[in-house]
């Protein structure tokens, strides 16, 4: 390969990186075209983008963006970048469900990069684990909304039983006029 596609190879992926929030690491060994085709695709839908690089060109734009060296171990083979642009969480989800897929064994996860932090693969699989975003706020809110839904309640039912006590005195006033 002439060094100026190279030098170009590796700006390119200095720019994904320098935009990524997480760079997660995968073997692909033996993917067919159809199964990496799916896999892009669900990465995409997540937030994320594949990319096949050499690895001593990834790990060099690696470098000018910035972040941290992977293992020199994660580095070897056929490897898949995993770029997240969006929800790390997403991203590292989809990886994990496709690397337990019983119906293919080409692609292992190795681990990766978030942000400044190295993950190993147990790592990254707590990472998978984590509910999304979405859900993450939603339990914030219910969290915060708690007690003021039950102030609420309490100070609907201190009104309750203040108009069902009104009512029982009127009911009885009625019943003293009327006998």
């Amino acid at each position: 390969m002439p060094a100026k596609i190279k030098y170009d190879l590796v700006a390119g992926l200095r720019e994904k990186l320098e935009k990524s929030k997480a760079v997660f690491v995968g073997e692909y060994r033996g993917m067919t075209v159809a199964q990496s085709t799916d896999l892009r695709k669900k990465v995409r839908e997540a937030g994320g983008e594949l990319k096949v690089a050499k690895n001593t060109l990834f790990a060099i734009a690696m470098k000018e963006a910035g972040l941290s060296a992977l293992p020199e171990d994660m580095m070897k083979g056929p490897n898949i970048y995993a770029l997240c642009y969006d929800d790390p969480v997403s991203v590292a989800k989809v990886l994990k469900e496709y690397a337990n897929d019983r119906t293919q064994k080409a692609f292992i996860l190795k681990g990766g990069l978030l942000e400044s932090q190295q993950l190993d693969l147990n790592q990254l699989m707590a990472l998978a684990e984590l509910p999304s975003k979405e859900v993450m706020r939603g339990q914030v809110v219910r969290t915060i909304a708690a007690p003021i839904s039950g102030l609420v309640n309490v100070l609907a039912g201190t009104m309750r039983n203040f108009v069902t006590c009104l009512a029982q005195i009127r009911d009885k006033k009625e019943e003293g006029s009327a006998a």
